[in-house]
């Protein structure tokens, strides 16, 4: 599988003067992780807004900054809108080693048909959106499949112990958790 890029550059211009760059299409991001300072830079906003829905928030990126040979392994760590409007005010990247393990949350897709939920007195009432999860960088899952179809009844539940993940995963949520 093919990693997704993102181009960056230095950025100088720093605080309430970023709106300038945010007019003109680029959008400030902020690069840090262990041991490493932080560091200023600033990437196409749209080529952002690409990435965000192609690849969502788990995914390695290979960070390209100008003037380095060799791309800096890293994960979105916060997307920041403005709340009105929704458009991208600012970006952090986090620098992953690839060798330890890191924690995330990994949204949760309820796949397949409950047909508890489907008859007239059912609903599906979903407790969790994601999970708290402990693995590799190279093993995070971009989201977690639960198939819901097993639920024929009203009141059957699936928890979290229930769940069939990769060995590599460590689920932190508490497994009685529903």
């Amino acid at each position: 599988m093919k990693q997704d890029q993102l181009k960056v550059s230095a950025r100088d211009i720093k605080g309430k003067k970023v709106r300038f760059l945010r007019r003109d299409g680029i959008t400030p991001v902020n690069l840090y992780g262990p041991h490493v300072e932080s560091v200023a830079l600033q990437a196409p906003t749209a080529e952002i807004r690409k990435l965000i829905a192609k690849s969502g928030r788990n995914a390695l990126i290979a960070l390209k900054i100008e003037g380095e040979n060799t791309p800096t392994q890293v994960l979105m760590r916060d997307i920041q809108r403005d709340p009105l409007n929704g458009k991208l005010l600012h970006i952090d990247l986090f620098k992953v080693d690839m060798s330890r393990k890191i924690r995330v949350d990994v949204p949760i897709h309820f796949v397949g048909e409950s047909k508890a939920a489907k008859s007239k007195r059912g609903m599906l009432i979903e407790n969790l959106m994601s999970l708290h999860i402990e693995a590799l960088p190279g093993d995070l899952p971009q989201h977690i499949d639960v198939d819901i179809s097993g639920l024929v009844e009203l009141g059957q539940a699936i928890y979290v112990r229930d769940l069939k993940l990769d060995a590599k995963i460590t689920v932190i949520n508490d497994p009685s958790h529903v």
